[in-house]
């Protein structure tokens, strides 16, 4: 992909997103944006290839490659668009502008909270309130926006009172995981990640995920998930029934949206099903998969009877 900042040019091979400020260099000097190397790993994984510079085809790594603050430093004055006025900035002050300043920025109705539905610049914001007809609605009518809105506002809370409650269980584990890839010898091979066993709650346990629930070419790709599966390992002599969550680990930087996942395991039914691993987009799990290996936590609540 190609960047603009005004008269300048900057050239990203490999997709369309905003380039960072953050800058990678192989080990001949060439540049790629901190999107676009990320990109470069994951679709190595996936592809069971070496990365490589897209312009001089050396192997390039988290350990080879390095930052170039001097470029980093470069890029942040050249000058940038704002995306709402159109004017141009040094990189490094644009968000604040058009978060704080710019008055085309898109914003909302202060009577948003009782369904006011307007956006528009900000500087249309004072005399689109002087005549905003939600300040003078019924009770009625407030009545049924904010039923609507607590009903979102529930489903939001279901999540954290449900965690709560787990807290509660007499019977909590949780380990750290790591998952490692591996490759099916099938004849189109396809990428798997594996932990090695571990114990919880006096129990064996492994888990396994898979890139886009198995798809052919997950590299061809440009939406990209994950799906996990946790499987009881030991024998048990009555039904094991189980919640459970995976969260972040605690020295990465992923950002995962906690799901609680329920399964009654026994002899005959040791495996859950694939089930989503809630990671929020396609950035999100290239970061996962340009990793040499995937760490995050496990939960574990058993349920008494």
């Amino acid at each position: 992909s190609v960047h603009t900042y005004g008269g300048y040019w900057s050239l990203c091979l490999l997709i369309f997103i905003n380039l960072s400020l953050s800058f990678c260099q192989c080990t001949n000097g060439h540049l790629m944006c901190a999107g676009c190397f990320i990109h470069l790993l994951a679709d190595s994984r996936l592809k069971e290839e070496q990365a490589t510079c897209p312009n001089c085809r050396c192997e390039i790594s988290k350990n080879l490659c390095c930052r170039n603050l001097a470029v980093e430093k470069a890029v942040s004055e050249l000058p940038t668009e704002c995306t709402f006025c159109l004017k141009q900035f040094p990189r490094s002050s644009l968000e604040r502008h058009q978060k704080e300043e710019c008055q085309d920025r898109v914003t909302q109705c202060k009577y948003k909270r009782i369904g006011c539905p307007w956006q528009g610049p900000f500087h249309e914001l004072p005399a689109h309130e002087s005549e905003c007809s939600h300040p003078t609605k019924t009770g009625t009518e407030l009545m049924g926006i904010l039923g609507e809105m607590d009903q979102n506002h529930r489903r939001d809370m279901q999540l954290y009172n449900s965690i709560f409650s787990l807290l509660c269980y007499e019977k909590i584990g949780f380990t750290e995981v790591q998952f490692r890839p591996y490759r099916t010898d099938d004849f189109i091979t396809r990428l798997y990640y594996e932990t090695p066993r571990f114990t919880v709650l006096n129990q064996t346990w492994v888990l396994k995920a898979r890139v886009n629930d198995s798809e052919r070419n997950p590299n061809l790709s440009c939406k990209r998930t994950l799906s996990f599966q946790l499987i009881l390992k030991s024998k048990v002599n009555s039904a094991l029934e189980c919640s459970f969550l995976l969260l972040k680990g605690p020295y990465d930087d992923v950002r995962i949206k906690p799901v609680i996942y329920h399964h009654s395991f026994s002899n005959d039914t040791n495996e859950t099903e694939y089930v989503p691993l809630p990671i929020s987009d396609s950035v999100e799990c290239n970061k996962l998969l340009a990793a040499k290996n995937i760490n995050l936590r496990l939960f574990i609540f058993q349920v008494q009877k």
